[in-house]
């Protein structure tokens, strides 16, 4: 435990050589949020700090929102379970049917029991150790997620709390005020020192050492603590308030009959300690050491919006045609999951669990790959489950289990009985460990008023660290949470209601992640560059003009007032002059233009009309819509390698610059036998692959990439019935999605070709055009191709050779998807969305720059004679016609982090990028989620909007120039 957080991030690159880290489809299997040091070797300074070897900081924005919200959500329903038991103990919930998780439970007692409605009326206090963790879910938010009760024990979390470190305690002041505020709190005591709390009556009975869970041992109490201590023999009838975590039973007869007389309270509530005595959990544990948890999950409900996310846990019974239904032994089955995708047309932001968008036994959930279970876009999600039988036996495994242990677990489900289940969604892990947060739950209720209050005391818990690799649970690592208090930005949301005033609550937390942006990147951030990353009105006030808004919205004077002094220290204003452009005499052409026209029609509306991995799938209902029975990934990959070459030869770069492709085969943990590219890839018959042109810089260890998805969805208004749909599977032409980024790639080439000729190019300039994007499968080459770099086995095909690229660093990455559609509601914004990690931003801050290195030249081209009389474009109705030239229009790129609900990084390719923590940036339109011409029959040619999707391309092809020219003194060749 002496190491801290570096003993977590030690040992990089672990995860070098082929097949060492899978990335398997999010829609299949929800990874762990991978934290601390990302795969791509950059230390998160935002989480760790050099100087605090044990810390592990945590958001105030998190603690005020998600864990404070959340807990008290805990609380409530926990208390309510605990004193319906307590009133009636054969309730179903605690107890179980016919009393299994009380029978042989040492923390239960039938004396316990048979006062137990009448101790129902008394106050109780829970001290529950929670272990709680950070998950992601399927719109790519890190979420804090309670996993249950901890697996340390009832009682180490609370003791851990005194100490910053696993040797320094806290000052016995602040430690003692923790139990003055509960006692004040709760029982109305004034008891602020240490004299004043042994007069009150206040003891600490230690608790033995447990023979039968001796890794609950919490060692010495820390100095402050022993003052108070007492033993079995002590006088109770003495001692008002007793902290005590035994067992109820092994308690000293006088201070069991002193509390049950109402003569002591005991801290915590008897009844709160039952979870970590439940047999079931405990033989489960044997298989699965933090089976523990799990104990305390069947009190709580599923949540994954505001708050803590807990994910679903229950009970299925599954019947056979034709068998018997099996006995639960009482249990309240849940047979039913709510299941969501990224796809939804949902905001980021909300709960889609909540909305049913798609409900299905949980059997189907798990396992099904009929056609009719999957429809576009769900998939079997056992992966992301565990299953027991009634007796704690595991059955699966699903973070775990290989396609063998799916398919005997689906056949012994399908045989038919009862069953225990959680959906299990991996804790965050730093390197090979994965991290759990201990942390004790302080709340109380009051038979008064019927309700459940948490307490403000300061006990934060520590930090569990597992390596899991090896499976070593019983000596984690330590570390001790530092929960940030910025109180200007606690001021900023504090007292803000969420749901009645939605628009106040996001701008203030829009400002707080501008301050961490700033922290994080140079600590200041240029002017322009903060104006961008702020969520205001949609007609975009200036900043100044923020700054009123927010007072006037703010409920004191003071809040704006901090705020404003915030911005004053950390937005600096733009005092330099703007660039020179690198690539706009090339692209703010009509020949560019038309250029950009022409590829669009032959990406869109050519031959390649098959162009989803699955084509093609085999059911009557796409059989009779298909245009010709092949998929044509692989001629259009053949057309691009061909365009490529041309241009490589254009240059005069042959023998220098290379394209190929890089391939790899489709692999999934269950079988799709109706996807016509699923099993040509399984038969050997043809391969996924993405395709690449590499175009050497002077640094040829250094790459910066610019990429796509030549890939296209299937059409809903085609498939769904509900939209005059008969159920095909038919891919859309993706004018929009992707071609638009596409067409772009291939007129980057020359640019990019020219630049390395005359050596200005820093590092390589690799054009990339990923493959399988869109469901079924999803991100399959950004996956592929961030495994090869993670693992260093990346490798470039090009005919019967091959080219080492193992060891190029991706020095950016951006990612184009939807850049050619104008939003007819907010017309002229686009999107740059940067990665989690802190390098994201230096990219997205070269976007900005070449967004207004963009605008600043549209005022001058729009003078000249090409487009003087001109007006804003028009789209062409038919596809065949050229648009009309057009103004260059002025063009918003709204920087948007991964906190802001109108980012669609989640959605793209670059979510993959962005969890292995290389810096990324995705480059889009402003995305309208509900629009026609999204996944449908209208991404056509006439929705396109040919001068705003020139110009976004543009500004693409010039944020990789300024990447590729910038020296590492920042100064551009």
């Amino acid at each position: 435990m002496s190491n801290g957080w570096r003993a977590l991030t030690d040992g990089f690159p672990w995860f070098a050589g082929a097949g060492r880290f899978a990335l398997p489809a999010y829609s299949e299997f929800m990874p762990p949020p991978r934290l601390g040091r990302t795969l791509c070797g950059e230390l998160d300074t935002t989480l760790f700090d050099e100087a605090d070897p044990y810390g592990w900081r945590v958001n105030e924005v998190e603690e005020a929102h998600q864990l404070q919200n959340g807990m008290h959500d805990v609380a409530t329903e926990v208390m309510n379970h605990l004193v319906r038991f307590a009133k009636d103990t054969s309730t179903v919930h605690v107890g179980g049917p016919d009393a299994r998780n009380l029978k042989g439970n040492p923390f239960w007692s039938d004396e316990l029991g048979r006062h137990a409605a009448e101790l129902a009326r008394r106050r109780h206090v829970l001290l529950l150790a929670l272990s709680l963790s950070k998950t992601q879910n399927d719109r790519g938010r890190l979420h804090w997620t309670l996993f249950g009760a901890s697996e340390q024990g009832p009682e180490r979390a609370f003791w851990r709390s005194f100490y910053s470190d696993p040797e320094t305690e806290r000052p016995a002041r602040s430690s003692r005020a923790v139990i003055g505020g509960l006692l004040a709190q709760v029982f109305g005591e004034n008891a602020n020192d240490a004299e004043s709390l042994y007069r009150a009556g206040f003891r600490i009975l230690p608790a033995k050492l447990e023979r039968r869970y001796p890794q609950w041992a919490t060692g010495e109490l820390p100095t402050w603590a022993r003052r108070f201590v007492v033993d079995d023999d002590a006088q109770f009838g003495r001692i008002r308030y007793l902290l005590t975590f035994r067992p109820f039973s092994d308690l000293p007869a006088a201070a069991r009959r002193a509390y049950l007389e109402g003569r002591l309270e005991l801290l915590p509530s008897p009844f709160s300690l039952v979870f970590w005595g439940m047999p079931i959990y405990h033989r489960a544990s044997a298989h699965y050491p933090l089976a523990i948890q799990y104990s305390l999950l069947r009190l709580v409900g599923r949540h994954e919006s505001w708050g803590l996310r807990v994910p679903q846990y229950g009970w299925l019974r599954h019947v056979k045609p034709g068998g018997v239904a099996a006995d639960a032994g009482g249990e309240v089955i849940l047979n039913e999951y709510a299941r969501t995708h990224r796809w939804e047309r949902l905001p980021r932001d909300e709960d889609a669990a909540a909305k049913g968008a798609h409900i299905s036994s949980i059997a189907t959930t798990l396992f099904s790959t009929k056609l009719e279970d999957l429809d576009l876009y769900h998939k079997p999600m056992a992966r992301n489950c565990q299953i027991w039988s009634l007796d704690g036996e595991l059955i699966l495994d699903g973070p775990n289990a290989a396609r063998p242990d799916l398919r005997r677990a689906a056949d012994r489900i399908l045989e038919g009985g009862a069953f225990m289940y959680k959906f299990h969604f991996p804790a965050m892990r730093v390197g090979r460990h994965e991290v759990y947060w201990q942390r004790p739950l302080a709340a109380w209720w009051s038979p008064e008023s019927d309700t459940t209050q948490l307490l403000d005391v300061d006990l934060p818990g520590y930090m569990t660290a597992y390596d899991v690799d090896a499976r070593a649970y019983e000596r984690p690592v330590e570390l001790y949470p530092r929960v940030q208090q910025r109180r200007e930005f606690i001021a900023a949301v504090r007292g803000i209601d969420r749901t009645h005033d939605h628009y106040r609550y996001q701008t203030a937390l829009n400002v707080v992640n501008v301050f961490d942006m700033a922290d994080r990147w140079r600590g200041r951030l240029p002017r322009s560059f903060a104006e961008q990353m702020l969520r205001v009105a949609q007609d975009k006030q200036d900043f100044d003009r923020w700054l009123e808004l927010l007072a006037e919205r703010c409920e004191t004077a003071d809040i704006a007032d901090c705020l404003t002094k915030a911005l004053s220290r950390k937005v600096t204003r733009n005092g330099a002059r703007l660039p020179k452009a690198i690539t706009y005499g090339r692209t703010a052409t009509r020949a560019y233009e038309e250029a950009y026209w022409r590829y669009l029609g032959v990406l869109s509306r050519g031959e390649f009309v098959n162009k989803s991995n699955s084509d093609v799938v085999d059911d009557a209902a796409t059989q009779q819509r298909l245009a010709h029975p092949k998929r044509d990934l692989y001629a259009l990959g053949e057309y691009l390698i061909a365009e490529y070459k041309k241009a490589i030869a254009a240059a005069g770069m042959e023998g220098i610059a290379e394209v190929g492709d890089l391939p790899f085969e489709w692999r999934t943990d269950f079988e799709y036998l109706d996807f016509g590219g699923w099993v040509a890839n399984q038969t050997g018959v043809e391969v996924e692959r993405n395709i690449m042109l590499v175009i050497p810089g002077k640094d040829r260890s250094q790459a910066v990439v610019m990429g796509d998805h030549y890939d296209t969805a299937y059409m809903e208004d085609v498939y769904e019935t509900a939209r005059g749909g008969t159920g095909a599977r038919i891919a859309a032409e993706g004018a929009d999605d992707n071609a638009s980024a596409t067409a772009t790639l291939l007129l980057a080439a020359p640019v990019f070709l020219d630049l390395a000729k005359q050596g200005k190019l820093e590092r390589d300039v690799w054009l990339l055009h990923l493959t399988g994007e869109e469901f079924p499968s999803d991100c399959m080459g950004a996956r592929a191709f961030c495994q090869a770099v993670v693992e260093r086995t990346l490798r470039l095909r090009v005919g019967e050779r091959s080219i080492d690229l193992s060891n190029v660093r991706m020095a950016g990455v951006l990612v184009m998807d939807m850049i050619a559609h104008n939003r007819d509601s907010a017309r002229n914004i686009f999107q740059i969305s940067p990665g989690r990690s802190t390098a994201s931003l230096g990219l997205a801050y070269e976007a900005h720059l070449a967004n207004l290195v963009w605008n600043a030249g549209a005022a001058r081209w729009n003078r000249q004679r090409e487009r003087a009389g001109c007006t804003a474009g028009v789209r062409s109705a038919d596809a065949a016609t050229l648009p009309k030239t057009a103004l260059h229009p002025i063009l918003d790129g709204e920087v948007r982090t991964t906190d802001n609900p109108q980012s669609s990084l989640f959605n793209t390719d670059v979510q993959i990028f962005s969890d292995i923590g290389a810096p990324c940036v995705l480059m889009m339109e402003n995305y309208d989620i509900n629009r026609s011409g999204y996944h449908d029959t209208k991404d056509t040619l006439a929705n396109i909007d040919l001068d705003y999707g020139a110009a976004l391309s543009a500004i693409c092809i010039e944020t990789i120039a300024r990447a590729a020219t910038r020296r590492d003194d920042g100064v551009h060749t």
